[in-house]
């Protein structure tokens, strides 16, 4: 099994930045895939980005070009640096890993981008 923690939610202006993190509670050297979903209000859940193990990433169209996924091996942590942020980027964002076939989920963090 694996704990998710996500941080680094916030308001932030339209245009700004922000950086969100994912702390695992195992090394994440064995999880397969982690990522990040988020799910705006009255919206489905949605994929923002995943990444491999071996680095491989798949974003979202609608985030290309803004959002940058990074793995921190020796911290068990992932990160999502946003920028160039738009109202439709509000959600809850969550963090999910795949481990030996199952998935996992953080409790998620809000993105509100509002002026």
């Amino acid at each position: 099994q694996v704990q998710l923690v996500e941080s680094g939610g916030g308001l932030v202006q339209p245009g700004g930045s922000l950086r969100l993190s994912c702390a695992a509670s195992r090394s994440i050297f064995s999880i397969s895939a982690m990522g990040w979903y988020r799910q705006a209000p009255g919206k489905e859940r949605e994929l923002v980005v995943t990444i491999t193990g071996g680095g491989n990433t798949n974003y979202a169209d609608s985030v290309k070009g803004r959002f940058t996924i990074s793995r921190e091996d020796a911290k068990n942590t992932i990160c999502l640096q946003m920028n160039s942020l738009k109202p439709e980027d509000t959600a809850v964002y969550y963090c999910h890993a795949v481990l030996y076939g199952v998935a996992y989920w953080g409790k998620g963090t809000l993105v509100t981008v509002s002026s």
